[in-house]
């Protein structure tokens, strides 16, 4: 999943970036919000996180635009500002969430998860797919019931797939959804990826099939 950051404080900005980026995220950092609407237009995100006072353009300025001009992408907002007709000005505005600082990082996490799991369409924390239960919490994937040991990278392409499962995602798609800005991870590197998880997975009963011309698709053996 890639998440775009928005936020003029230079120490919580890192510290979000570098959090989120340890949780398997795509993480790309603005701290103007005149910058935002030009960075959404060259890329697609699957989350915002936007601070509302911010140099250039207010969050709820930007916000607003977003809207007007259809983009529909989640917006989680983070704000010091926690008076009652704050929120209700940021979710009127189109945020589908809200959270006031400080807040906790765990929380902030959690919630992230929630919109990742809305997005691929989940109810549940845990993702399962024939003989691979992939644990969106505790972020490990087991495979009859055995822990598989993998990258950070690993896990994310893996969940992409068994999050897609019976779909073909392409090369394209898996670096989209994982390459930030200043991260160096091309189509290329989704193929050694790829490959390793084929190898991880030997034996349990799943496999990434190659869609020539197209990309990758999980394949799970049938009783």
């Amino acid at each position: 999943m890639r998440v775009l950051v928005i936020e003029d404080d230079t120490t919580l900005g890192h510290a979000l970036q570098e959090f989120l980026a340890d949780q398997g995220y795509a993480v790309d950092w603005l701290t103007e919000g005149d910058r935002v609407l030009g960075a959404l237009a060259g890329q697609p995100y699957d989350l915002m996180l936007l601070d509302l006072n911010l140099p250039g353009m207010s969050g709820l300025d930007v916000l607003r635009q977003l809207r007007q001009d259809g983009n529909q992408v989640p917006v989680l907002i983070l704000t010091a500002r926690d008076g009652l007709d704050d929120r209700v000005a940021g979710l009127d505005a189109g945020a589908d969430d809200y959270v006031t600082k400080p807040f906790e990082l765990p929380e902030l996490a959690a919630r992230v998860r929630a919109f990742g799991r809305r997005r691929a369409g989940q109810a549940q924390p845990l993702i399962e797919v024939g003989p691979l239960v992939f644990d969106t919490v505790g972020r490990e994937v087991r495979a009859n019931g055995q822990r598989l040991s993998l990258s950070v990278r690993e896990l994310s392409v893996l969940e992409m797939l068994m999050a897609r499962v019976g779909r073909v995602v392409t090369k394209r798609q898996i670096v989209n959804s994982l390459s930030a800005w200043d991260a160096d991870f091309s189509e290329n590197a989704v193929e050694v990826y790829v490959y390793r998880l084929r190898k991880r997975l030997e034996g349990t009963g799943a496999s990434i099939q190659t869609v020539r011309g197209f990309g990758y698709m999980l394949d799970v053996e049938t009783a």
